[in-house]
């Protein structure tokens, strides 16, 4: 038995995030988890919870809500899917982080809904790297002036970009277009990369990565529509 066979799922998640980024010669430190927690058990979420992770990322709003509620003390907690409008002003309240940020009808009640609030999330930009019609996500070639757009339209500071590529596709081409994408606006944080391809995400310079079945396995398929 090696001793990565020995490590919990999080710790050998994390090692390999330390060992990927000193590959690239990047300061591991550089790199956040954010352990996927939509849809588990919180059987399966505790344990992990308990191990130290405190930067978990939900897909809807409201099972976030009732997962969280009296327990988020100390965490920051990620929104990782599709944003509807009319969840908005939940979202501001109840997220650190908002990852889907992706068209101008959006944006506008986000910047409405931060200024009624009086709290601003962390916001980044989706981008639909693969075009793929089935998923939220600016189109790249539309990407710098939907951000010029928010930043100057609607007065939202833009921290970074997230993307999720095709499956069907090498994820390297999508990163280092992601990547490309932020540089030219001035943004240096990357959310991409999952329990599948996060290594290559942080090699082109990933600055947080989404696990979920390789911290909590994988998951039964979901019994309502996001």
């Amino acid at each position: 038995m090696t001793d990565q066979d020995q490590l919990s799922p999080l710790e050998a998640v994390r090692a390999r995030i330390a060992a990927a980024a000193r590959a690239a010669g990047r300061d591991p430190a550089g790199v956040t988890l954010v352990a996927v927690s939509k849809q588990q058990p919180w059987d399966s979420i505790e344990p992990v919870l308990r191990a130290g992770q405190r930067t978990f990322g939900e897909n809807r709003v409201q099972e976030a809500m009732e997962r969280w509620t009296g327990r988020r003390e100390g965490l920051t907690l990620h929104l990782i899917g599709p944003l509807q409008t009319n969840k908005a002003r939940e979202a501001v309240g109840f997220f650190e982080v908002i990852e889907s940020l992706d068209r101008p009808k959006l944006a506008r009640v986000l910047a409405e809904e931060i200024q009624r609030a009086g709290r601003a999330p962390r916001l980044y930009v989706q981008v639909n790297t693969g075009e793929e019609p089935q998923k939220a996500g600016i189109a790249p070639g539309e990407a710098d002036a939907f951000i010029a757009e928010c930043r100057g339209a609607f007065g939202l500071s833009i921290e970074g970009l997230m993307c999720v590529p095709p499956q069907d596709e090498p994820p390297a081409m999508h990163f280092a277009l992601l990547a490309k994408i932020a540089r030219r606006n001035g943004l240096d944080r990357l959310s991409m990369g999952m329990s599948g391809d996060f290594e290559t995400a942080i090699a082109f310079g990933a600055t947080s990565v989404r696990v979920g079945s390789a911290l909590f396995g994988v998951r039964a398929p979901a019994g309502r529509p996001a």
